[in-house]
């Protein structure tokens, strides 16, 4: 099976169907996708500007991601859910639009920024967190999530722009 018969398999399910045919389903679901990118860029934007430097809350780094992460991952769940069901609505074009496939790839990065972090730098959060600055890595690390949850944002928002619709 080819990649252009998957998607073409994908496009044609009953499902995705039912996502281009009802009125309301597509713009719901849109809605439910921005709502849950906005929690993730949120909570991600309080930890990151915490990494960087910026500690006017007075919580540590530590604190802030052990609170926060439940929601981010919620809200990232909700996100991928949300966003498999508006690609398989239109899956051939989705796969076709280099602003989305922009977009998956800036969120693999942050998915792997992310880890290097975890696996990293936070490993020692303990001897840092509660300094006025923390170290390079760590604000390497949060300058790099936010530009790049920023690029998803907006290759998100470019796709509605450059998508050749199919139905």
């Amino acid at each position: 099976m080819t990649l252009q018969t998957t998607l073409q398999s994908i496009y044609d399910l009953p499902l995705s169907n039912a996502i281009r045919e009802n009125a309301n389903a597509f713009p719901v679901l849109e809605s439910l996708h921005v709502m849950a990118i906005t929690l993730v860029f949120g909570t991600i934007l309080i930890v990151d500007l915490r990494l960087v430097g910026y500690a006017a809350h007075r919580r540590s780094a530590n604190r802030l991601i052990t609170e926060l992460l439940p929601f981010t991952w919620g809200a990232f769940v909700v996100a991928i859910i949300t966003g498999s069901l508006l690609f398989a609505s239109n899956a051939v074009a989705y796969a076709a639009n280099t602003e989305f496939r922009l977009k998956l790839l800036a969120i693999v990065a942050a998915g792997i920024n992310m880890a290097i972090f975890h696996a990293t730098t936070q490993r020692t959060i303990a001897q840092w967190d509660e300094t006025a600055a923390p170290p390079s890595a760590a604000r390497a690390a949060g300058v790099l999530s936010l530009v790049l949850w920023t690029l998803v944002i907006f290759l998100g928002r470019w796709i509605g722009f450059t998508l050749d619709v199919l139905f």
